[in-house]
């Protein structure tokens, strides 16, 4: 090993351990009275390195994340943000809340009724918009309403946040790693569905049975509801979210037909919601604030996080560190084994790196390995690029670094005076966790057994 891969090395291992630090330390900036997470500081200051270090060149970093194709970081942000926007945008006139007024309703007085319909209607909602929305949106309204009705929010929140990860691996636009890691290969949204939903749906049955056995004795006790006020929602933008989100993800689901880039659809699509929402504005004689909520709500600060880790993640394939793995990983000849070893791998760096940078140095590793280049041993790279996608969702509830969906959450939980200390994440986190990653590889294991 040349001194300059020991230095991007090093580099790279104090990058992490300075991201880890910052994610258990949660520090923040106030701009304009909001305050601003900086966890992304670590990988911009390590990126930065890099380059002051002279072991990457801008163009090179230029190149890499504009690179020609359907997938580099650019593209893949403004696929998960507009998407993100438009899931925002429901939120923002209270679809999604007057859905959880609706489940509270149906429960009654008994909290195992409202265990399963709250997971469902997130499991339902997350395959159709994206998990970080979920999160950020039931959260608080599970606190609210917990606090309300005197009953302890642990098992539902834990639920709504194992939920949302578990069925975000249903379909490609369900977590921004599903996106990065199956375009990355050219897999389309149809391709992607094939593989995934047996693993998915064995997974999300299996994550709800042991959600249910962990809460049974603080679910058997009654409660009293009390009657939500549903708000009330503007006929016309409700009616505007629900037809953009719905044909963008039918588009989505024929793009390998009509021969659309899938940021583009989503794109197009976020456009013209904001194109019709200022319509609608103007003749009612309103300021668009909507959109603008819906800008202002973005997790923007995923952008500079991302970049900068791709921009690390191709110093350690310039370096030869990406090959050293893929040559490690690549030893394993048969598919259920190659499946075990990318889904748990993966799955354990996405608690070190947290999961997006995770996907990116995966996708990287999947496309050098020894087999790569051959033909006759396809199944084999498909087998490591969908374990590797089970290992990027179910890593989120491992530990609150597996994701920035961890993160958010248990800041949210913080701000409502919900004590979740790191300790407590794992001890739910990994009983679950386990499970139901182990099921998942197995679901995908018989998918490529059929």
């Amino acid at each position: 090993m040349t001194s300059s891969a020991i230095a991007v090395l090093v580099i790279f291992l104090i990058t992490c351990g300075s991201l880890l630090t910052l994610v258990f330390a949660k520090p923040h900036i106030m701009l304009g009275g909001k305050k601003l997470s900086i966890f992304w500081l670590a990988p911009l200051l390590g990126a930065l390195a890099l380059v002051i270090g002279g072991f990457l060149t801008p163009a090179e970093i230029i190149s890499g994340l504009t690179g020609a194709g359907d997938v580099n970081p650019v593209k893949i942000l403004l696929l998960f943000f507009t998407m993100t926007m438009m899931s925002v945008y429901l939120d923002e006139i209270g679809f999604f809340r007057f859905l959880a007024v609706k489940v509270l309703d149906r429960a009654g007085h008994s909290q195992r009724v409202l265990f399963f319909l709250l997971y469902g209607l997130v499991s339902v909602l997350t395959v159709f918009t994206s998990n970080d929305v979920i999160v950020l949106t039931f959260t608080p309204f599970i606190c609210h309403f917990a606090q309300n009705a005197r009953i302890d929010p642990i098992p539902y929140l834990v639920s709504e946040f194992v939920a949302a990860n578990t069925w975000s691996m249903a379909l490609i636009i369900g977590n921004p790693t599903n996106i990065y890691l199956a375009g990355s290969a050219g897999v389309d949204f149809g391709g992607y569905i094939v593989k995934m939903i047996l693993p998915t749906v064995l997974c999300g049955l299996v994550s709800m049975g042991v959600l249910y056995f962990m809460f049974r004795k603080k679910l058997a006790a009654p409660i009293d509801p009390k009657s939500e006020k549903i708000p009330p929602i503007d006929k016309v933008t409700e009616v505007l979210g629900l037809v953009h989100l719905g044909g963008c993800i039918l588009l989505l689901s024929l793009s390998s037909f009509v021969n659309l880039p899938m940021w583009l659809i989503t794109c197009g699509f976020f456009l013209s919601l904001v194109i019709c929402t200022m319509a609608v504005s103007f003749f009612r004689r309103r300021a668009p604030f909507l959109i603008a909520k819906c800008i202002l709500r973005a997790p923007w600060d995923l952008a500079p996080f991302v970049l900068s880790m791709f921009v690390l993640v191709l110093a350690l394939d310039k370096y030869g560190h990406t090959a050293t793995l893929a040559t490690w990983l690549g030893q394993f000849d048969s598919t259920p084994l190659i499946i075990i070893a990318f889904g748990v791998a993966s799955f354990l760096a996405a608690n070190i790196l947290n999961n997006i940078p995770m996907s990116v140095l995966f996708s990287s590793v999947i496309a050098v390995l020894p087999m790569a280049n051959d033909p006759f041993q396809a199944a084999l790279i498909a087998a490591a690029l969908f374990a590797s996608v089970i290992g990027s969702n179910l890593g989120a509830f491992f530990t609150p670094t597996g994701a920035l969906a961890g993160i958010m959450w248990t800041g949210q939980l913080h701000d409502h005076g919900v004590p979740f200390s790191f300790v407590t994440f794992v001890r739910y986190g990994a009983t679950v966790a386990i499970p139901a990653l182990m099921t998942a590889l197995g679901g995908l294991i018989l998918v490529f057994m059929i």
